[in-house]
């Protein structure tokens, strides 16, 4: 196996068992009407999605929340974010969570053009699962905050946009994202990091040319147009020096944003701790990002 190979391999096989344990013994409550596998694109696996709303809210149009997935670009599904999207819906939204085409099976921007297709699929669905796409919101963490932030950046820069041949529906409204211990920008010393080179390589279509990197730098795609913002990390996130890179970018570019910080010294949490339906202060996070969209709606 390729260098590249062993640490993709690693990587699914250890998080994959974290996440199981993570979600044994969890069930979907007995309040949410759940779509599953539906295709949003031409894999049936790969490019699917599950729509989670409150049985209570049926046939009433609802705001949406996706749900970006993490896992080093390399790994994750839908199936091991279902609990976290599920209780997202309770608060009386349809949450759609989705698989994307990951690397190094698929090269950027496979995923962000698959991020595209759900956004589409919610503009030609809305009549039939009763989508407000008036206010569609969105959660990304880890490398999915990475990919969220960049889609954000795609739908409201023109520049960037440029860059690709798909176009941002325009009907659906992204009135507000929470990254949560997101990677904004990959630096120099990554380089220094071997499974980090290996992921960059996994990801970019040349490894790790200085355009490509330049490409999915998140904070250079940020402009005042950028949707209002949640950031949030912990002291166990092995990333939350990052959150203050997206900070810096939003506070230059007068975009209005949350900047919160959970956990202690005694505390730390860890990397999307979130995610662990478990967790007290993941339930206190969840309904802060919460309150922070519902504060958006019909703005």
């Amino acid at each position: 196996m390729t260098e590249i190979e062993l640490v993709v391999a690693k990587i699914r096989e250890e998080f994959g068992t974290s996440d199981a344990k993570r979600d044994a013994g969890l069930a979907t409550p007995s309040d949410i009407q759940r779509f599953d596998n539906i295709c949003y694109g031409k894999d049936p696996v790969w490019q699917s999605l599950d729509l989670y709303r409150p049985k209570s809210m049926d046939g009433k149009k609802l705001p949406v929340i996706v749900s970006v997935h993490g896992g080093a670009w390399v790994y994750g599904t839908k199936e091991i974010y279902q609990f976290y999207c599920m209780r997202l819906a309770q608060f009386g939204f349809a949450v759609v969570n989705f698989n994307y085409r990951l690397a190094p099976e698929h090269k950027f921007p496979s995923s962000l053009e698959d991020t595209n297709l759900v956004f589409q699929w919610i503009e030609a669905n809305k009549e039939t699962y009763q989508l407000d796409t008036d206010n569609v919101f969105a959660v990304g963490d880890s490398a999915g905050g990475h990919l969220l932030g960049l889609y954000a950046g795609f739908a409201t820069n023109p520049e960037f946009a440029k860059n690709f041949a798909f176009e941002y529906p325009k009907s659906v409204k992204l009135r507000k994202i929470a990254l949560n211990c997101g990677k904004y920008i990959l630096n120099k010393e990554d380089y220094n990091d071997p499974q980090a080179t290996a992921l960059l390589a996994a990801l970019l279509e040349k490894g790790d040319t200085e355009e490509e990197i330049a490409l999915i730098d998140v904070t250079t795609k940020v402009t005042s147009n950028y949707p209002e913002t949640f950031v949030m990390t912990c002291p166990g996130d092995f990333l939350k020096n990052q959150a203050i890179l997206i900070v810096k970018a939003l506070e230059q570019n007068d975009v209005p944003f949350e900047y919160h910080f959970y956990g202690n010294k005694e505390n730390p949490l860890g990397h999307v701790f979130h995610v662990n339906q478990r967790l007290l202060e993941a339930e206190i996070c969840n309904k802060d990002e919460v309150e922070f969209f519902k504060k958006g709606i019909g703005e």
